[in-house]
């Protein structure tokens, strides 16, 4: 398995996913999820509150929690990713307090970025995006995105990036296949508890 810097290390990751890979046979820095342990390959949803993140959320597998300091918008920011895998896809949200609203726009705007890039996807389909309790921004947006990992795998994902008070949320789902029910029921379960 290929080594990544530690949790709580500081590292200029650019942006919340692509900081973290999510199997062993992904390159380092150039992945997009990350997990130590795979979870059980049959979908489980739960629901899930996780720490400090003031949002609640579906999972269909159990999430591990990891986090460090990364480089986002040009702050120096501590990004808390809760992240699982169920079969080939992997389901994750990670969150980090920008301390400033005028740093959300360029923050939630390299999140997305960085998601497609990580893929080498073009901006992909765009998809409406509803969170309850969040912070309304123009910045926030949900795409589908299709493109491939670093070793030439095809993959679908979808991607979320919103807003409540200082705080940006990327919620993602990936894999080789991504049933449009199954990502629309993880994005349509979110919702800030403040």
């Amino acid at each position: 398995m290929a080594t990544y810097p530690a949790p709580e290390q500081d590292t200029r990751a650019g942006a919340a996913l692509s900081a973290w890979p999510c199997r062993a046979r992904s390159r380092a820095g150039a992945a997009v999820l990350v997990l130590l342990a795979a979870c059980s390959p049959a979908l489980d949803w739960r629901e899930v509150r996780p720490a400090d993140s003031h949002l609640q959320l579906l999972f269909p597998c159990k999430p591990v929690q990891q986090a460090r300091r990364v480089m986002l918008a040009g702050q120096n920011v501590r990004l808390v990713l809760h992240v699982c895998n169920a079969g080939e896809q992997t389901w994750a949200l990670a969150h980090a307090d920008m301390g400033d609203p005028t740093h959300l726009g360029p923050a939630l705007r390299e999140l997305l970025g960085s998601a497609a890039a990580n893929l080498g996807a073009a901006p992909g389909t765009p998809l409406p995006l509803q969170v309850a309790g969040a912070t309304p921004h123009g910045a926030s947006a949900r795409w589908r995105l299709s493109g491939q990992l670093p070793d030439g795998v095809a993959v679908v994902e979808e991607v979320a990036v919103f807003a409540y008070g200082t705080r940006v949320y990327q919620a993602t789902a990936l894999g080789p296949e991504l049933p449009l029910e199954m990502a629309q029921t993880f994005m349509a379960s979110l919702r800030v508890v403040p």
